[in-house]
C-alpha cells in the first residue's frame, strides 16, 4: 500500500487548501473519508470471501480424505471378517461343533417381569402427579360419574 507519511499529508493538504479552497475543504474530505471507508469495507468483503472459498476447498479436501481412510477402514475390516468365516467353515472342529445348532434366543419366551409392581410403587408420588399415572382403581361407573357433566 502507499506510504504517506506526515510531511506528505502536510504537502497535499496544504495543495487542497489552495485548489479547493477553505469553504468546500472540509465537504471534499468527509466525502473523501466516506468513499475510502466504503473502499476499505469492499476490500475487507473481498477478502473474506477468497477467505471463504479457500477454506471450503481445504474442507473439500479433508472430506475426501476422510471418505477414502474410511473406505480402506470398511475394506479391511471386510477382508478380516472373510478370514476370520473361511477359517471357521475350513476348521474340522468347526463343523463337528456346527452339527449341534445352539436353541434361538426368541425360544426362550418374552423377557419375565417380575418386579415391576415393586418398582411402580417405588416411584414417588409427586412423580406420579407430575406426569398422569393413576394411583386408585375405579370402577367404570364411577368413571362415568367422574366426567359427566353436572347440572347447570
Amino acid at each position: 500500500m502507499i506510504d504517506f507519511g506526515i510531511d506528505k499529508l502536510a504537502l497535499i493538504g496544504a495543495v487542497a487548501l489552495i485548489v479547493i479552497g477553505p469553504e468546500k475543504l472540509p465537504r471534499v474530505a468527509r466525502t473523501v473519508g466516506v468513499l475510502l471507508g466504503k473502499a476499505q469495507r469492499y476490500v475487507s468483503q473481498v477478502q473474506s470471501e477468497v477467505n471463504r472459498s479457500m477454506e471450503l476447498e481445504e474442507l473439500k479436501k479433508v472430506k475426501t480424505g476422510l471418505e477414502e481412510a474410511a473406505r480402506d477402514v470398511g475394506q479391511s475390516v471386510e477382508d478380516r471378517i472373510n478370514e476370520a468365516r473361511d477359517a471357521i467353515y475350513t476348521d474340522p472342529q468347526a463343523e463337528q461343533a456346527s452339527q449341534h445348532e445352539p436353541i434361538p434366543y426368541y425360544s426362550y419366551g418374552p423377557p419375565v417381569r417380575k418386579n415391576w409392581r415393586l418398582k411402580r410403587g417405588a416411584t414417588p408420588l409427586w412423580y406420579k402427579q407430575r406426569h398422569g399415572v393413576r394411583r386408585q382403581v375405579q370402577s367404570g361407573a364411577a368413571r362415568v360419574a367422574r366426567f359427566r357433566p353436572g347440572p347447570r
